[in-house]
């Protein structure tokens, strides 16, 4: 499982860990990282000796690791310079040791030469806020001008970004890969900041006892959900395999029906109650869902709802909401369904509510502007779960998962652009509620769900467009691949 804290809890944790090894010694653990990175990143397009490694070194410590570094490579051959943003204020030592090992301060960008075969930013460190300064803005610019496709390794993060919230204000280097040192940063793993990131390379520095728990971020990888996938066994039935009843659809929209119901099936449950107008259409693919005309409450026993998608807004779609928000057995709502919500209804409830907004939905559910949920990801999920005392997944380029209790949130990161497809939400929530309806915990369903969601479009698309249907298709793949490992 990828980890994540925030700067203060680093910065905490780096104080006390300093106290008890040599004093330099994070850095050099830090540089030794970067260099190999590096390194190893100069011997796929070429090799380290006779390469040419350009450092953008800032006043603070980022810089003083890319100094380190860079003469690490000096000293292996690569013909390395560094350009100091504030030479007045440069990492001193680093600037000696690189000088020491051969390599260079440059008087500016005029100074740089020809062709890179690497760029290192050491620009900003993770206390860096609001984006680049207009003088490192102008400086970047000079410096990859027609060097476009020379890679840029980013220490610790890329410059601008925010390292806490996965902000970007203003400019901020985008990087082929990021180097980070002790653990990750939540600016890493969330958009719009991962996006400027590229490749994640974490450095051991001996930060892991000085850490607490929990973190503030979490990423599940593999073994992670392949240790929360409900297998049955083999005294398994239906309803211990979990019974989830569907209300979806409508006489506008019977496809929003057929693929939460495709998505609970493939997403193993031992049967799907469905009720709502797109029977017919339901039926017609899938011949063995129940189907009932309604209320929910009379369709049979269930072990959740997946209410919303493509419901309406009708006088039938109002008390089929209410009646299923009144069940006593955890209740997922998606799409329509969120706009019937009313915030004390769900944060009455006695069991477990999940809602799944995409970035317009939750704008709506928090009265913002779209924009401003989709800048800061983050903080819109961590208010919209305490304002509803609800699991909230938040569909995106990173879909995040939030609880109103104090549990990390966790980050998605199998997800693709593919899935910015029609119906493709419909299929996670019918996904996300066989998982409920299984017995798992509300954040371990919504972050399972989404995590075989996304594994599902990469089978499915084959690198290529697919629709909401292929990714129900290919959820069965995903579980494979995931048992496999």
């Amino acid at each position: 499982m990828r980890r994540a804290y925030s700067v203060e809890t680093v910065r905490a944790a780096e104080a006390a860990l300093m106290k008890r090894v040599p004093e330099g010694a994070l850095m050099q653990r830090a540089a030794a990282g970067l260099a190999a990175a590096c390194g190893d990143l100069l011997r796929r397009t070429g090799r380290v000796y006779g390469s040419r490694v350009l450092l953008l070194v800032g006043s603070g410590d980022n810089g003083g690791d890319a100094l380190y570094a860079g003469a690490r490579l000096a000293r292996r051959g690569a013909g390395v310079r560094a350009l100091l943003l504030s030479p007045g204020r440069a990492h001193a030592g680093g600037v000696a040791a690189l000088l020491a090992a051969g390599g260079q301060v440059a008087d500016g960008p005029d100074d740089i030469g020809g062709a890179l075969d690497l760029v290192v930013d050491g620009i900003t460190g993770i206390g860096g806020r609001g984006g680049l300064r207009d003088d490192a803005v102008a400086l970047l610019r000079a410096v990859l001008r027609d060097r476009d496709r020379t890679p840029v390794v980013a220490v610790d993060l890329p410059s601008g970004v925010e390292a806490d919230s996965g902000e970007v204000h203003g400019e901020a280097v985008r990087a082929d890969a990021t180097v980070t040192f002790g653990t990750y940063k939540p600016g890493l793993l969330i958009d719009p900041a991962a996006e400027h990131a590229g490749a994640l390379r974490l450095v051991d520095i001996g930060l892991g006892p000085e850490l607490p728990e929990p973190p503030d971020l979490e990423a599940l990888q593999y073994a992670d959900v392949a240790a929360l996938l409900p297998v049955p066994g083999a005294g398994s039935d239906k309803y211990s395999r979990g019974v989830v009843g569907v209300v979806a659809g409508s006489e506008r929209y019977p496809g929003a029906a057929v693929l939460a119901v495709a998505g609970a099936l493939r997403g193993g449950a031992g049967a799907v109650r469905y009720v709502g107008p797109g029977a017919d259409a339901v039926i017609a693919r899938f011949p063995e869902t129940l189907v009932h005309a309604g209320p929910p409450s009379k369709a049979g026993r269930v072990q959740a709802w997946v209410l919303g998608p493509g419901l309406g807004d009708g006088r039938w779609a109002e008390e089929a909401a209410a009646d299923v928000l009144a069940a006593d057995v955890p209740v997922l709502v998606d799409a329509d369904g969120l706009r019937l919500l009313e915030p004390d209804t769900v944060r009455t409830r006695t069991a477990a509510t999940v809602l799944t907004p995409h970035a317009g939905e939750a704008a709506a559910l928090l009265g913002v502007a779209r924009e401003e949920v989709e800048a800061g990801r983050l903080a819109a999920v961590r208010e919209l779960a305490a304002r509803y005392r609800a699991t909230v997944l938040l569909k995106g380029s990173t879909t995040l998962v939030a609880e109103a209790r104090d549990t990390p949130v966790r980050v998605n990161p199998t997800g693709t652009g593919w899935l910015a497809t029609a119906g493709s939400g419909d299929v996670l929530s019918g996904l996300t509620g066989s998982l409920l309806a299984a017995g798992l915990a509300p954040r371990d369903a919504a972050s399972v769900g989404a995590y075989l969601h996304g594994l599902a479009a990469r089978h499915g698309s084959d690198g290529g467009p697919l629709s909401a249907q292929d990714v129900a298709d290919a959820l069965p793949a995903a579980w494979r691949d995931v048992r496999a490992g």
